[in-house]
């Protein structure tokens, strides 16, 4: 059975596209899952980062790719929804892409415009909103379908959120983060409520349309990963320096008030909200980066040298943590 989970922050520069482009490859490389990462964000992060150089020119220079735009022109054009698609394979992550586009943006005034047809129970509207719910229907042979989105609460994520089975939330070690909070659940929860009250209001005639389709928005919150604070040792024990320490320690109680208890009701005690903690890595993100790889395949040839080979051990650890909390919480949650 395909889960769909999507990684949302609506604040920018939390290691979103990091943390998903590590999680699913271990999924695909350590665990032998069959992924599918889909880059929604019109920025594409995710896109830079995963594919070399000879598959970054087929999809942006000499575009041959199937990418993430392709989707929109024929709900645009009256013709509904596409039939198939090609995804690529990424070198050296190893699961399946689609590939972002910056002309994906030029579709969030559509899907916006869209969204009052489905407060009215509008045929129309729902179908536009429910894009990715049908792109989810082509992807059955697959383990996992992840998504990576901008950082916003616009009509391009809400459609992805409407879609996903779930949804993990990365925290950078800051003020804002935790007041961002808010804005998730209660964004979430409306959105839930608006699109399953216009469902339930169709007439059965027009209903049948979309019959074959999920017709419930059922997102859970799977937890977060807190990121990006800098550690010390204290004796024989690291911990995070004090500044950081005071944030990370405030994290809990917010995510529990702003997240679980509107998104997934009263919390479950055999449930570990905090699937992981990340500190700062330093140079080996962008060594990632450069390399096109993910940070537990870096080697020598990479630039990894002394300390670093800690490290990379280090991040796998953390992302083995990280992979199996996961799949404890979708178990539960199922």
């Amino acid at each position: 059975m395909m889960n769909a989970i999507a990684i949302f922050n609506n604040k920018g520069g939390v290691g979103k596209t990091t943390l998903l482009c590590n999680l699913a490859s271990y999924l695909q490389k350590r665990l032998g899952e069959k992924v599918l990462v889909i880059d929604a964000d019109p920025q594409c992060n995710t896109t830079t980062y995963v594919l070399d150089e000879e598959q970054f020119i087929n999809v942006y220079y000499e575009p041959t790719e199937f990418t993430i735009a392709d989707i929109i022109p024929p709900l645009e054009d009256g013709n509904g929804y596409i039939t198939q698609f090609d995804a690529i394979r990424s070198t050296h992550f190893g699961f399946d892409l689609i590939p972002g586009n910056p002309k994906f943006a030029s579709c969030e005034d559509f899907l916006a415009s869209e969204w009052k047809d489905v407060k009215s129970s509008d045929l129309r509207g729902i179908k536009s909103t429910m894009l990715f719910i049908h792109f989810l229907t082509l992807c059955s042979k697959y383990d996992y379908v992840l998504f990576d989105m901008g950082p916003s609460l616009g009509a391009i994520n809400r459609s992805i959120l409407l879609a996903s089975d779930y949804f993990i939330t990365p925290m950078s070690t800051d003020v804002f983060s935790l007041l961002a909070l808010e804005n998730i659940g209660t964004s979430i929860l409306n959105w839930s409520k608006a699109f399953n009250k216009g469902i339930d209001g169709m007439e059965d005639s027009k209903r049948k349309s979309i019959e074959s389709l999920k017709n419930a928005c059922d997102i859970r919150f799977l937890g977060y990963v807190e990121q990006q604070y800098i550690m010390k040792t204290v004796g024989e024990t690291k911990r995070a320096v004090k500044a950081y320490e005071t944030i990370l320690k405030k994290i809990p109680d917010e995510i529990q008030e702003k997240i679980i208890l509107p998104i997934n009701g009263d919390e479950r005690s055999d449930i570990e909200y905090k699937i992981g903690s990340i500190p700062n890595f330093y140079s080996l993100v962008p060594m990632s980066q450069t390399a096109h790889k993910p940070i537990f395949d870096l080697t020598n040839g990479d630039g990894v040298v002394g300390a670093h080979y800690q490290k990379v051990k280090d991040y796998e650890k953390l992302m083995k943590e990280i992979v199996n909390q996961t799949l404890r919480n979708m178990e539960i949650l199922k």
